[in-house]
């Protein structure tokens, strides 16, 4: 079964698909139009049998921003040639976005070692909830965001110690005792977070609206709303990159200027 990054890529991927396995299994190519002919020989994926896809679903698409983030792959007989993959989904919208490698929650938990910086701190403030210790705050450009500490994250261990029941105060005290060069900390990947992709459509917009960080509403049929936004939720991150504390022209800003895909 075949993993997506958003609506919009299972959509297209399936369109794709019946394209490519209607030429690849027709007896005769001369029914096809001299232009879908003509593209073929030109080494496009696949000929205009669903013209309408250059306007799927509002998106902006054309055969070259699909071959862009395509990659063909060996089809044997009985199968048909599928687009590479980003993190082991299927990414023909999408495709190698850097925005989603950044966002990508992992389910497995990680070792990172730190070293404090010439003023004897690493760049992190953690907050204690529901019994567990979490990462509220990374500074740029400190050791912890060098390292790949994000906002979220869950720390499990420091130095070797179970941060289960400490408080904010505790794990803070913790860091400061450790060594300057080395503190090993145990991590998850923000337990409390998910990542959606969306595109923008043609007119630049994926279709909702925040206040103070916060989704207040959704545009119906937007990207927002086909990839499960939900409102009263808090963004976090905008193509990989922390906003929290961001005032609102910033964010804007990111949103407006940031890749086709969030």
């Amino acid at each position: 079964m075949s993993l997506y990054p958003s609506l919009e890529d299972l959509k297209v991927d399936k369109v794709i698909q019946a394209q490519s396995s209607y030429v690849a299994n027709s007896g005769n190519l001369a029914i096809l139009s001299e232009t879908a002919t003509s593209e073929q020989s030109d080494g496009a994926l696949y000929p205009r049998l669903y013209p309408e896809l250059s306007q799927y679903m509002g998106l902006d698409l054309n055969n070259e921003e699909i071959q862009k983030n395509m990659s063909l792959v060996v089809a044997s007989d009985q199968t048909v040639a599928r687009p590479s993959s980003l993190n082991n989904m299927v990414a023909p919208v999408t495709g190698n976005d850097v925005g989603l490698r950044r966002a990508e929650v992992k389910k497995g938990i990680r070792e990172i070692i730190l070293c404090k910086d010439q003023d004897g701190k690493i760049g992190i403030r953690l907050k204690s909830i529901d019994s567990g210790i979490f990462v509220q705050l990374v500074q740029a450009n400190s050791p912890a965001s060098l390292a790949g500490l994000r906002f979220g994250d869950q720390v499990l261990q420091i130095n070797g110690e179970n941060c289960a029941g400490w408080s904010s105060d505790k794990s803070h005290k913790v860091l400061k005792q450790a060594s300057d060069q080395r503190i090993s900390l145990i991590v998850r990947d923000r337990p409390f977070e998910r990542t959606i992709t969306m595109h923008k459509d043609s007119t630049g917009h994926v279709g909702f609206i925040f206040k103070n960080g916060k989704i207040t509403s959704i545009v119906k049929d937007s990207s927002a709303a086909r990839n499960g936004l939900l409102t009263d939720h808090n963004i976090c991150e905008v193509n990989g990159q922390n906003i929290i504390g961001l005032k609102v022209r910033e964010i804007y800003h990111l949103l407006k200027f940031g890749d086709h895909s969030e």
